[in-house]
């Protein structure tokens, strides 16, 4: 192929020939993108910050010596994740103790288990955030590139049967341009699917660590005597 047949092809000529339906196309793409990158972003943080957050509380409660400190450094400290939050709550339930309402009805052991039990199905709902919009990403992406791959080259193929010029080299150029768009979807959906599966594991693991922190306090607060008395885990903590 000549040099001069290839010459004004790429990107930037597939864009300034691409209509109102190709732009859409890029534009969901940039929107899907932008959506994702955000979300990979915020939640990597976010997740780095509450684990440090965590560690930090845990060491420190199982070092208190009584359920009674750790209530005092939670009044001085506000709960800023959410084994600190679990244990508010709970120790919350022992001040409600002598009201004479339902939620306390039947029984003190019940009443704890369904606080521990919302706090952390709280928290669960709390670690879906975006997820639905990164598993969209993932499955989506792909297909709208697709569809704007298909769109370029059936204008591509009827900018040229109108020009005459049928010919391999005439050809070669337009769909090539038109395949970028797949290119593109791909781009998009790689990062949102791996970032879909990365997440997902970290909440299975952070969930099944937190429901094994509330049996633990559960058993703190309904079996153990603690007031006074060292805090250890009743199970092998991570």
């Amino acid at each position: 192929m000549e040099p001069a047949t290839t010459e004004g092809l790429g990107f930037a000529h597939f864009l300034s020939q691409t209509d109102a339906v190709g732009m859409t196309v890029l534009g969901a793409l940039l929107l899907l993108s932008t959506a994702s990158w955000y979300l990979i972003l915020t939640r990597a943080m976010a997740n780095t910050l509450a684990q440090w957050r965590a560690e930090t509380f845990l060491k420190r409660f199982w070092q208190a010596s009584s359920l009674t400190e750790v209530e005092t450094a939670l009044q001085m400290h506000p709960a800023d994740n959410a084994f600190a939050r679990l244990v508010q709550k709970s120790l919350g339930t022992l001040a409600d103790r002598r009201n004479e309402s339902l939620a306390v009805a039947g029984g003190m052991a019940e009443y704890l288990t369904r606080t521990l039990n919302n706090e952390v199905d709280r928290e669960a709902s709390d670690a879906e955030y975006g997820l639905t919009i990164l598993a969209s990403a993932g499955s989506a992406a792909p297909y709208v590139g697709l569809f704007g791959t298909v769109w370029g080259i059936y204008h591509a193929l009827v900018q040229i049967g109108l020009s005459g010029q049928g010919t391999l080299d005439k050809v070669a150029g337009p769909v090539g341009e038109a395949l970028i768009m797949t290119a593109l979807g791909l781009a998009v959906a790689i990062p949102a699917v791996l970032a879909y599966n990365a997440f997902n594991r970290r909440n299975r693991m952070w969930l099944s660590r937190l429901e094994s922190f509330a049996h633990d306090l559960y058993v703190l607060l309904t079996v153990k005597a603690t007031d006074g008395q060292p805090i250890q885990p009743s199970s092998a903590r991570p």
